[in-house]
């Protein structure tokens, strides 16, 4: 019985002091950002994930972007090579006193690049922004079948 007694009190001291050492650990690392950590990932460029659907008449390319303003958006297209370019800020939060218990979100620049069938018509590209998700429509060229007769040369 004593000595049931002794393991349940060590069990619950122990437990207790390592429950009041982790969050005296955990408050004594908290981190505070200097400016060469807020910068470090803006220079780091990432790279979206996105869905390229194709149909009998067109392709279109859907590319999930939140937080991201109109005018940050560059689309361009290059011998059959679309690059879709973005920035995403930082918001004002991350410069203030903060401690950083999860670092998932990615900030800076975006780059994709999309190498595209030669049969689309570039001429007609539609781009818009719609629930955070950007939609390229890019209709294919329609070409003309014609049967050609062949001729017999005679000598």
């Amino acid at each position: 019985m004593k000595n049931t007694f002794m393991f349940f009190f060590l069990t619950i001291y122990f437990t207790f002091m390592f429950k009041l050492f982790w969050v005296w650990w955990w408050n004594e690392n908290d981190y505070e950002p200097l400016d060469e950590d807020i910068k470090e990932n803006e220079n780091n460029i990432w790279q979206v994930a996105l869905d390229v659907i194709e149909k009998d008449d067109s392709i279109t390319i859907i590319a999930p972007i939140a937080w991201i303003d109109l005018k940050d958006i560059d689309l361009t297209i290059k011998s059959s090579v679309l690059q879709i370019t973005w920035k995403r800020k930082k918001p004002d939060i991350y410069y203030e006193k903060w401690i950083l218990r999860n670092n998932e979100c990615f900030w800076g620049e975006f780059i994709r690049n999309i190498i595209l069938p030669e049969n689309l018509d570039s001429n007609h590209i539609k781009a818009i922004l719609e629930n955070n998700l950007l939609i390229i429509h890019i209709p294919k060229l329609t070409l003309n079948t014609k049967n050609i007769k062949i001729d017999k040369i005679t000598d």
